[in-house]
């Protein structure tokens, strides 16, 4: 059996607790078993970290110590896969700059707030976004910085319509992404504003098997592979 980690906290406006209730069924199903931990000191346990198959942050808005910060990245360098989403994952450290390298984006802004915007598949032989179409979200549009070293599966494009941006029309930004820290698969989706969004069948079925992917060594190609 697989172990998963979910370090579960931070602002509520993300819904953390009902995301990881909507989420860890769906880990259960793949023969994880799930742990929620409700602190960040579970990333000072280093016998937990060297337990896991997979962590997921939900976790927007705070300060991680050196010591966490470091325990968390030597557990994804040493093959640990991680996956999340939005806020949750994207914006949990704003002055951390070592956490925004692992994780390879940062939120920016969400122009309009709560919008109408379409997500589109751009690699559709991935097994992460295989099978899935373009789909229609009702929630926010994530501005990011992100890392160029990124694989980007999905994207979505700014209108410029919304909250006097009309500078950023046509910009085209990262929605799922992939990428390599060390041993370790990390996947990110911009997706999961509140817990109504991971329900949504694309974003739920992305999610999922971006994070069983994140440990099959199935899901990275041989190019990729570290020595």
């Amino acid at each position: 059996m697989k172990h998963a980690l979910m370090v579960v906290g931070g602002w509520a406006g993300h819904t953390p607790e009902a995301s990881a209730d909507v989420f860890a069924p769906l880990l259960e199903e793949a023969g994880f078993e799930v742990r929620r931990e409700h602190s960040l000191d579970a990333y000072l346990d280093s016998a937990l970290l060297d337990s896991l198959d997979l962590i997921i942050p939900i976790w927007t808005q705070d300060e991680i110590s050196p010591g966490q910060l470091e325990n968390l990245q030597s557990a994804i360098h040493s093959g640990v896969g991680m996956a999340g989403w939005h806020g949750c994952m994207a914006d949990s450290f704003r002055h951390s700059p070592p956490y925004q390298f692992m994780v390879g984006g940062q939120w920016v802004a969400h122009p309009g707030g709560i919008i109408d915007y379409e997500v589109n598949i751009t690699d559709h032989d991935d097994p992460i976004t295989q099978g899935l179409g373009d789909f229609k979200v009702h929630s926010e549009q994530y501005y990011m910085h992100v890392d160029p070293s990124n694989e980007v599966l999905a994207t979505t494009t700014f209108s410029g319509d919304h909250a006097g941006a009309y500078w950023i029309k046509d910009v085209v930004m990262p929605v799922y992404w992939k990428r390599d820290w060390g041993e370790g698969r990390i996947f990110y989706s911009s997706v999961g504003h509140q817990a109504s969004d991971l329900s949504s069948s694309s974003t739920r079925l992305a999610t999922y098997l971006a994070a069983t992917a994140a440990t099959s060594d199935e899901s990275r190609p041989p190019d990729n592979r570290t020595a």
